[in-house]
């Protein structure tokens, strides 16, 4: 019952993200066509860190407020999560994404052939990998961050929120001309799915999912010094333990 929790958590954690973000690109669209200055970047990006900031702090004593599968798979690839429950997790946010999708279709259906329902896309004259490049990066920090605050249990984890929050919304800024930092491929997937744009889709998969496995495997090297002693305890213990059953 545990388990089912963090996985409704996941897949409403995941839907708000992903209907607030991609419909901040929405709204600004409709603002702007009936003449108005729209939200800009800037409102845009506001959007996404808080509703970063929100959801965890909401639902981060539930299943940790992934909401992305980018963070998933690097914890599951520095083994902090078994698989099943990072397969689960990720098609838990999968499917929140793509409902939020299709909910922004129904509530924004002009944008679909404009803004492409605030799917993620290239700038103009951007090379892929550029995109994928930018990416990286942000995803990087972003989840490095996630490691720093919010998982690590000697930081300040009341602050993580806020942190991860700032995260996502300078890498929006930063970003949006370039790859439209999406830092999530679940926060590109949904309204992609809705829309049915999936020009270089792959860039918000292969670019976020690298960067945070880049940033998981740093962390543990450089920074975790508790979690290298733990292992290290473990290897101690394990060898010792086969040493005695020999004798």
């Amino acid at each position: 019952m545990d388990s089912f929790k963090k996985y409704i958590a996941e897949f409403l954690g995941t839907f708000t993200l992903v209907f607030i973000a991609a419909g901040a690109v929405c709204t600004d669209y409709y603002l702007q066509r009936a003449g108005g200055a729209g939200i800009g970047v800037l409102g845009i990006s506001i959007a996404y860190g808080l509703a970063i900031v929100s959801i965890t702090y909401a639902l981060s004593y539930i299943s940790g407020a992934h909401i992305n599968p980018a963070v998933t798979i690097a914890c599951w690839i520095t083994r902090r999560m078994n698989p099943n429950t990072a397969i689960n997790y990720i098609i838990a946010q999968i499917a929140g994404a793509a409902l939020a999708g299709f909910v922004l279709k129904t509530l924004f259906p002009e944008a679909m052939y404009t803004v492409h329902l605030g799917t993620s896309t290239l700038g103009d004259e951007v090379s892929v990998m550029q995109g994928l490049v930018m990416e990286f990066i942000i995803s990087f920090l972003l989840v490095l961050t996630i490691f720093g605050t919010a998982i690590d249990k000697r930081s300040f984890s009341s602050f993580s929120g806020l942190t991860i929050g700032l995260v996502v919304l300078f890498g929006v800024l930063i970003s949006s001309p370039i790859s439209s930092g999406a830092m999530n491929p679940a926060r590109a997937f949904g309204p992609a799915i809705a829309s049915g744009q999936f020009s270089h889709h792959y860039i918000w998969w292969i670019g976020p999912v690298f960067g945070g496995i880049a940033a998981a495997f740093f962390y543990d090297v450089v920074f975790a010094e508790k979690r290298k002693k733990e292992t290290e305890a473990r290897k101690t213990a394990t060898r010792t333990s086969r040493q005695k059953k020999k004798r």
